[in-house]
């Protein structure tokens, strides 16, 4: 059993942490920290209730690398799981260095005031964690995450080769608001109107936001529309399978979603950099952000399932061979267990299961990690049982897009 310190009380912390606390034999004493203590205490209140468990809380501003390893000494947890915003990972790095713990993440890291996200400041850290004797784990959510840990074991048990790889990313979920967005709105809004990019021959393809769309008729939603965009795990899987000669990310969207999204770039209001209202500087998108929705407001009234997996073409045996591994989880289903819709979810409790690995040995070393780099196995048995079933479809022909 080990003490494990969860930074960030948003829908995703709020999913982590009820399902640490649905498995007491890994997770022995859990805290809960972030920059206001009381949506921890709103957390742990629901976590009580549920599972009977206690959580801990503290509040912690984690852009502040002296205050965060001052908690992690204090808590001294076997792994700090980072469910914090993109922009913190690395001070968060830096302190779990400092004071000498495990780290783990959802998402890579992304500079305030650009929209890039990459792993390239990440990857910089592997002699630091490497010399120090620790491990730090990137991207265990599901996208990044899960998608990664399918696409590493159809390489182990289902493909000699993997040709071409596509992952498709499905929300079939109605919360019947005009416009909001499952997660952060700022991080949301800032991956989708960024330029589309996918790896095709040993190079990144560039297109403009959200201009390829193609239907696909995912199990349990129906037909949907999905666009081609880029998405971090692209990065990753290109550096460690250099085999695969094209890997695509698709996401659906509504209309009405973009619709909206038009309008609301039309105006500047998806804009990132300062602007000048009345003497005050504000940014644009941090404005709409508190116009927006609440996300973890959305799980009472969100109903529908999302269907996220991947395609796979390559050899097996000497003949051509098309495999689908998917999983589909149900809103209500999500909502009824941890109080958080299944976009939250599916990416809590990845994050879970990542550190139930890194806490029992099952995932060990010393330096960062990529998805890509473990054993995908025990993932995929926890994925199981720990409400993510997955399931595997062999495809008569290569995807026609």
């Amino acid at each position: 059993m080990s003490t494990v310190l969860v930074i960030g009380a948003g829908g995703v912390g709020s999913v982590a942490v009820h399902k640490m606390a649905m498995n007491p034999d890994v997770f022995s004493q859990i805290t809960l920290a972030s920059r206001r203590r009381s949506k921890c205490d709103a957390i742990a209140a629901s976590v009580k209730q549920r599972t009977g468990v206690d959580v801990r809380t503290a509040e912690l501003d984690a852009d502040d690398v002296a205050a965060t390893t001052a908690l992690i000494e204090e808590v001294k947890p076997g792994l700090v799981v980072n469910l914090a915003l993109p922009y913190q990972d690395l001070a968060i790095m830096d302190a779990c260095l400092k004071a000498g713990a495990n780290y783990l993440d959802t998402a890579n890291y992304e500079p305030r005031d650009e929209a890039k996200f990459e792993y390239s400041w990440q990857w910089a850290y592997q002699d630091r964690f490497k010399d120090a004797g620790l491990m730090a784990v990137l991207g265990c959510g599901f996208d990044p995450g899960a998608t990664s840990v399918f696409a590493t074991y159809v390489r182990k048990h289902l493909l000699d080769r993997i040709d071409t790889l596509d992952i498709l990313d499905c929300n079939g979920g109605d919360h019947g608001h005009p416009f909001a967005t499952n997660f952060n709105p700022e991080i949301n809004l800032r991956e989708v109107t960024a330029p589309s990019r996918h790896w095709e021959n040993g190079q990144w393809v560039e297109g403009p936001a959200l201009a390829h769309k193609q239907a696909f008729d995912f199990a349990e939603v129906g037909v949907r529309n999905m666009y081609l965009m880029y998405h971090e795990e692209l990065e990753s899987l290109a550096k460690f399978y250099p085999e695969i000669k094209r890997i695509r990310f698709w996401m659906t969207f509504g209309d009405s979603y973009l619709k909206h999204l038009e309008v609301l770039g039309n105006v500047g209001m998806t804009r990132i950099d300062p602007v000048k209202f009345q003497g005050v500087e504000i940014i644009p998108l941090q404005f709409l952000k508190a116009l927006l929705p609440e996300p973890s407001t959305l799980g009472a009234v969100t109903r529908g399932k999302t269907n996220i997996g991947v395609i796979a073409t390559g050899q097996k045996d000497g003949a051509q061979k098309t495999v689908y591994v998917y999983n589909v989880c149900d809103h209500e289903e999500a909502y009824a267990e941890t109080g958080n819709q299944a976009v939250s979810y599916t990416t809590g409790v990845p994050a879970m299961i990542g550190a139930s690995l890194m806490l029992t040995g099952a995932w060990k070393g010393a330096g960062v990690f990529n998805m890509e780099q473990l054993d995908p196995d025990p993932f995929m048995a926890l994925m199981n049982s720990q409400g993510l079933p997955w399931k595997v479809e062999t495809l008569a022909a290569p995807l026609a897009f």
